[in-house]
């Protein structure tokens, strides 16, 4: 049988019994106010990958701020959906799962007779964690997906919201409200009566006007509702939420429109009947949010209290690796062929453009540059294409995905103006257009050299002066020469505004070495 269990860490709520190895499968169940989810990732590392996700609209927490018990027929739904998950995990072969439940079951008179009979019907051992820390978790989790972060986190679920200051990366003060959009229909009252009491609250946080001129990452389904409709509103061309910005004096404005909106026109927005009813309340309390803290901009994180959970339980030599290289990396050892697709960087970096200007994208994009191989010849430019720019990547937004998507159609074969990457035009500016499609040139003269057989490309080497872009190759290694290797290199020259010029000639010597032994 499966063991489920949790780990005991100081401070922390969430707890296991020793760290899950990094090759084990790991799960995290989520009992929230609004729905119970299953996410199954394939081991415990920077950047896990999700083999199975699974979510129920329970609706646990719709009436605990009407009755303060949990809404009768959510829970034989979630006792339901508990049971099929534990049978699912078994069969699975996870090896570690950790079972967590939010503000419906910590504020509910009847929340621990429910966790009980949970563990009765399913076996599964369930942890309430407080409202400061699911909010950690969740601030945790928009790490995990975007270093960088620097602002405030809100995480909104059916019941509360959990608001977290995060500080260059670091996570800081944190509180919860129970202001989440089942609470806020319970309270009833104008909108100007809610807006008031949002308004007092958010007054008592000291920290919050420190988050002006940086970001508020949003967190939760239903201000995924809230980017989904924006995205339809102004016709953005790629429909991924991670990393989804938008300008804070934008958001504000949108924000307004859609929290006086009624149900009836919600309704052919998009977005899920569930949330039509709670998205006027969640944009209501973003409204106010954004007002009080004037950050730059707001972005839409899709890391949130699951993968904070996995991230939290990472030694920190781990937690500091950079995540969009190291999903790449993870992804290059599995699609690869004949060799490490590092010697890719280190082969065209001397070029100068892209990677003087875009040295992370342009790593990621070398090591994702066999994405193809097993796709139909004549689909391949077109799926590279669309693997990169869909790929549920951490660690990267809009802008990047565009550039690697377009980087890899063009190494492919693709043409830069295929109807295909119009999300790339519309993401990228001109520049950045042309060092993509730069990249995704020099990658196909690589391939076509070597013919994938990436150690070959110690045998030559590609640089460039003030006229010409030059191709070395060593001597006993001539016979790697054919005309299409002559065009794949003119026309990286011609990019450049370059001539293109092929050398025969003796590699120095650490090069002609490493070649022979």
């Amino acid at each position: 049988m499966t063991e489920f269990v949790g780990r005991q860490r100081a401070r922390r709520a969430v707890r296991t019994r020793s760290a899950t190895p990094s090759s084990q499968r790991v799960a995290v169940i989520d009992i929230g106010s609004n729905s119970v989810r299953l996410v199954v990732f394939d081991g415990l590392s920077r950047a896990p990958i999700p083999l199975f996700n699974e979510k129920v609209f329970a609706a646990l927490g719709k009436t605990v701020g009407e009755t303060g018990r949990l809404n009768p027929s959510g829970v034989e739904q979630a006792f339901s959906t508990l049971t099929r998950f534990s049978l699912l995990l078994k069969a699975m072969k996870v090896e570690a799962c950790h079972v967590v439940a939010t503000a419906a079951v910590r504020d509910a008179a009847d929340g621990a007779g429910f966790l009980q009979e949970v563990k009765a019907r399913s076996e599964l051992d369930v942890t309430i964690i407080s409202g400061e820390e699911e909010g950690r978790l969740s601030a945790e989790g928009v790490l995990s997906g975007i270093p960088e972060a620097d602002g405030a986190m809100g995480d909104m679920g059916g019941g509360s919201v959990e608001l977290v200051q995060i500080k260059n990366g670091v996570v800081g003060e944190r509180t919860t409200m129970p202001f989440g959009p089942f609470r806020l229909i319970a309270m009833g009252g104008s909108r100007s009566t809610q807006v008031s009491m949002v308004e007092s609250r958010l007054a008592t946080l000291p920290w919050l006007p420190e988050v002006r001129g940086a970001a508020v990452y949003a967190v939760g389904g239903i201000w995924r509702a809230f980017a989904k409709v924006h995205m339809e509103h102004i016709g953005h061309p790629l429909h991924i939420i991670h990393h989804y910005a938008i300008n804070a004096v934008e958001a504000i404005e949108f924000a307004q429109l859609l929290s006086r909106q009624s149900r009836v026109s919600l309704e052919g927005s998009g977005i899920s009947r569930r949330r039509v009813e709670a998205l006027p309340y969640a944009a209501m309390f973003m409204e106010c949010l954004l007002k009080r803290a004037l950050p730059d901009k707001l972005v839409f994180s899709a890391y949130g209290l699951r993968e904070g959970i996995l991230h939290d339980l990472l030694p920190s030599e781990t937690r500091a690796l950079d995540p969009l290289l190291s999903a790449c990396d993870e992804l290059a050892g599995r699609i690869g062929r004949f060799g490490d697709a590092q010697a890719l960087v280190s082969w065209i970096r001397p070029l100068g453009q892209p990677f003087a200007t875009q040295p992370r994208l342009c790593t990621a994009t070398c090591l994702l540059s066999d994405i193809g191989w097993l796709e139909h010849p004549d689909y391949r430019s077109e799926q590279a294409y669309l693997r990169a720019i869909r790929t549920p990547l951490g660690g990267i937004d809009h802008m990047g995905r565009a550039f690697i998507a377009l980087a890899l159609h063009l190494r492919y074969g693709g043409r830069v103006d295929d109807p295909v990457a119009f999300a790339a035009h519309a993401l990228l500016t001109e520049q950045e257009v042309a060092d993509s499609a730069l990249l995704g040139l020099a990658l196909r003269l690589a391939y076509t050299l070597c013919g994938g057989a990436l150690s070959l490309l110690d045998a030559a080497s590609l640089t460039r002066d003030r006229d010409r872009v030059i191709l070395r190759i060593a001597p006993e290694f001539a016979d790697l020469l054919v005309d299409v290797v002559e065009r794949r290199l003119e026309a990286v020259a011609k990019l450049l505004g370059l001539s293109a010029e092929i050398m025969i000639a003796p590699l120095p010597a650490p090069i002609r070495d490493a070649m022979t032994r």
